[in-house]
């Protein structure tokens, strides 16, 4: 459904995409890139829509394990791809994060054979068998936006921050590539920081005509790194604007919130993952603020944090970070950021 209302001199499109929360697995989308896309949306458009959590709602109590319930060819699910009209290679793609809120009240994480942080894997092969599969169900509690743990073993209980997020945001990959969504790369992906909340902007490359957006893989919560590879696994009911910032590329995924700017990096060895964070963000300052890189450099260096997003992935991605208060006077993107600050505080005030 496309409803139109005008503001201003400016037509503002709300389009409505609920996602099929009991389609046959088979027929969810697990890629970026190889897809037909769902929907046509114009730039500046608000788009309503839900995601499924990574499992597609298969794994709900603590006696479910991920490899007796799960497919593993149908994990991570997506809700798209868009066609954003208008959208060509060499434009950047920006999708505002008006809201993003768990649909149920309960979440899961869970330990995956030979898949986290401090396991063997099949990539880093070791002789000590897997770790023991485990499932954790916390409780979501919306009223007073905690994430409530229960340890398995013992009777401990913590009480933590309901802080939603999107892992998985994504394009079309550049030369016809097909990508699972389990995997992060410069399209995007399965980047998994949990910078990814409301209220952020995430600038993206466009690759391909229309860009073929694309997001899932909503966490009530995660720590930075991900280490045991699933963080608070819930399904998300999301509000979100698309945009276009025409003319502007952008190699590898950034995001701007209100206090900072960000880069993205998703490569293996994690410190390789880190450079190209960084090496972004070195540009970035540099084209923001007229100095030369090799200045720019020496401000990153003095101001940047670094927060990991994920050690668990088919590569890891880091986050450069540096305060927006380091060069106030500089306007990031043409300043869509703010732009769509506004916009999603209208659209929040009309709820």
């Amino acid at each position: 459904m496309r409803l139109e209302r005008r503001k201003g001199s400016r037509m503002t499109q709300i389009h409505t995409h609920e996602i099929d929360h009991d389609a046959p697995l088979s027929s969810l989308v697990y890629t970026f890139g190889g897809v037909e896309p769902v929907a046509s949306i114009a730039p500046g458009t608000i788009l309503s829509t839900s995601t499924l959590d990574c499992f597609a709602g298969l794994v709900r109590s603590t006696a479910d394990r991920v490899s007796e319930v799960c497919d593993p060819r149908f994990i991570n699910p997506q809700t798209g791809p868009f066609f954003v009209e208008g959208a060509e290679p060499g434009d950047t793609l920006a999708v505002h994060f008006v809201s993003i809120e768990p649909r149920e009240a309960w979440g899961v994480s869970t330990l995956v054979p030979l898949f986290g942080s401090l396991t063997a894997s099949a990539t880093t092969a070791l002789l000590h068998p897997a770790l023991a599969e485990r499932t954790w169900i916390y409780e979501i509690d919306h009223a007073d936006r905690l994430v409530r743990y229960a340890a398995l073993d013992t009777p401990f209980t913590a009480a933590l921050p309901l802080d939603p997020m999107h892992g998985t945001v994504g394009v079309a990959p550049a030369l016809g590539e097909v990508r699972s969504s389990l995997a992060p790369g410069d399209w995007g992906g399965n980047m998994d920081t949990p910078e990814m909340r409301a209220g952020v902007t995430c600038y993206l490359g466009v690759n391909v005509p229309g860009a073929l957006f694309s997001l899932g893989d909503g966490h009530a919560r995660q720590g930075e790194g991900e280490a045991c590879g699933v963080a608070v696994e819930c399904a998300m009911d999301t509000v979100l604007i698309v945009d276009l910032v025409k003319g502007v590329s952008t190699p590898w995924p950034r995001l701007e919130s209100d206090e900072f700017l960000m880069t993205t990096g998703s490569t293996k060895p994690l410190e390789d993952a880190f450079r190209i964070a960084q090496v972004q963000m070195v540009r970035w300052v540099a084209e923001l603020t007229g100095q030369s890189e090799l200045d720019a450099y020496q401000l990153v260096s003095q101001t940047c944090l670094s927060p990991v997003a994920n050690v668990v992935d088919t590569v890891y991605t880091m986050v450069a970070k540096v305060p927006k208060a380091v060069f106030p006077e500089a306007v990031a993107m043409r300043g869509v950021h703010a732009r769509l600050r506004r916009a999603a505080a209208a659209c929040l005030a009309t709820r």
